[in-house]
């Protein structure tokens, strides 16, 4: 290392700050001097791993989607190639009962009408309504709200127990607020044709074989420690437990609290990244500042052998419809959905999520948060739940509400911040684990082209 060699920071130890890190190091080659600084005593940001009766269960998210191609491609660059899928058991939705999710859904979208009757999910009314998709006239998506356009198309039931309780659960969102074009399979729906049903129809994919989701079996918390790991190894300073309080841009170089860096990418939650540059890039700030989050809490339990009714052995678990909602929003039967979750003694593990945008769970203390749980679950399985085991996990405003419209918003973060600091994660970009690893070496990659050091002509990333 000389004295000329640039000095890059990455302010944020969560997947995509991790990400951004290992892209660096990797397309440098130990050509800068790159330092990453995260606030917490720990990396991983919200993804976490802990022992749970006796097994490594996730606190957090609990797989990645293998279509894209992002967190496949950086767990292989850190070696970690041994992936287990999920079993083949089923979705339900509770709906005064629980009812399985029709076959052939894409997101939500239904693409057999016979399928979706037969369920008994939706009422012989919706069912209708939702077969009027099929000849009502295309409207404009000026709008970009997810609920504006299925209510338009699929009607109200369908929106409610379909789309909305899976999209919901996934960003913890209302859709009615949420932005269509910041769900890109969603958005290609709607704009690629007419009828929401023939259009998914048509883009379904047939089954391969190939599973959907893919995981570590040692938790998710392992591929994030496997990356701070890795960017050691490569190099890379980790300054853990450093809080930032000011970054400012000066004379084409960037200070945080004082110390100089060429270039910065900025991977923390909206909120934060708002007060870091409240001097540097006021309007930037302003517009952070503007992204809404919301939080959860997860629940998670252990129940005795035998005592779930039967009719949940085939489940993966099930969601709750806004209309139905107290506090529950969803629940995991873990030892159900993973089989390297199952503790020895035939107990089974339960991940229950509360909360979301608009169902604010704060003010619970933990042992009002395990009453409505315990309440709630028995309430939706038709028996009493009794759990050996609990453990209780705050997840505050970890999940951004990307607002319809969210893409103008980013490009005007995007385009007022200084050429030394660029920005990444899932408040800019969306919440999956891909797609923050994906934010974080994208944010890696214009980096090293504004620093003249290089990447790939192509523009594909470094990891493998």
């Amino acid at each position: 290392m000389t004295r000329h060699d640039p000095r890059i920071a990455v302010v944020g130890g969560g997947i995509s700050g991790l990400s951004a890190a290992l892209e660096l190091a990797l397309g440098t080659e130990g050509r800068a001097d790159i330092a990453l600084l995260e606030s917490q005593e720990r990396t991983g940001g919200v993804i976490r791993t802990s022992e749970f009766a006796g097994l490594p269960v996730d606190e957090g998210a609990d797989a990645f989607l293998r279509r894209v191609p992002d967190a496949l491609e950086v767990a292989a660059a850190v070696g970690m190639r041994d992936l287990t899928a999920p079993t083949g058991a089923s979705a339900a939705v509770w709906v005064d009962r629980l009812r399985p999710l029709p076959e052939g859904l894409l997101l939500g979208v239904p693409t057999s009408v016979r399928s979706l009757v037969r369920s008994r999910l939706v009422s012989p009314r919706g069912s209708a309504r939702a077969l009027a998709d099929l000849v009502l006239p295309s409207r404009g998506l000026e709008h970009d709200s997810i609920g504006t356009w299925v209510r338009a198309r699929l009607g109200s039931e369908v929106h409610d127990r379909l789309i909305d309780a899976l999209v919901g659960s996934i960003y913890a969102a209302d859709t009615d607020r949420f932005s269509l074009a910041s769900v890109p399979q969603l958005d290609g729906l709607a704009r690629g044709g007419r009828s929401a049903i023939l259009t998914a129809l048509r883009t379904r994919r047939p089954p391969t074989g190939e599973p959907i989701f893919a995981a570590p079996p040692t938790g998710m918390g392992s591929l994030t420690d496997a990356i701070a790991s890795r960017i050691v190894e490569l190099g890379v300073t980790m300054r853990i437990g450093r809080a930032v309080d000011r970054i400012q841009a000066v004379d084409g170089s960037v200070e945080i609290d004082g110390e100089r860096f060429d270039a910065v990418v900025l991977a923390t939650p909206a909120r934060v990244s708002a007060r870091l540059l409240e001097t540097s890039a006021p309007t930037a700030a302003s517009a952070l500042a503007s992204i809404e989050a919301a939080g959860v809490i997860m629940v998670t339990l252990a129940v005795p052998a035998g005592s779930l009714p039967p009719s949940c052995s085939d489940l993966s678990g099930y969601l709750v419809p806004k209309s139905r909602q107290r506090s529950v929003t969803a629940v995991s039967f873990a030892s159900s959905k993973w089989a390297h979750l199952r503790p020895a003694d035939g107990s089974q593990i339960l991940r229950v999520s509360l909360g979301r945008d608009g169902l604010d769970m704060d003010d619970l203390d933990d042992d009002d948060t395990q009453t409505r749980v315990i309440d709630e679950v028995s309430l939706h399985l038709g028996c009493d739940v009794a759990p050996t085991a609990t453990r209780i996990t705050r997840w505050p405003g970890a999940f951004p509400q990307y607002r319809p419209h969210h893409g103008a918003l980013v490009a005007s973060i995007e385009g007022s911040l200084p050429q030394t600091i660029v920005a990444a994660g899932a408040s800019l970009h969306g919440i999956g684990v891909p797609s923050c690893v994906a934010s974080g070496r994208r944010a890696a990659r214009t980096v090293l082209e504004r620093l003249g050091l290089g990447h790939p002509p192509n523009g594909d990333p470094v990891c493998p």
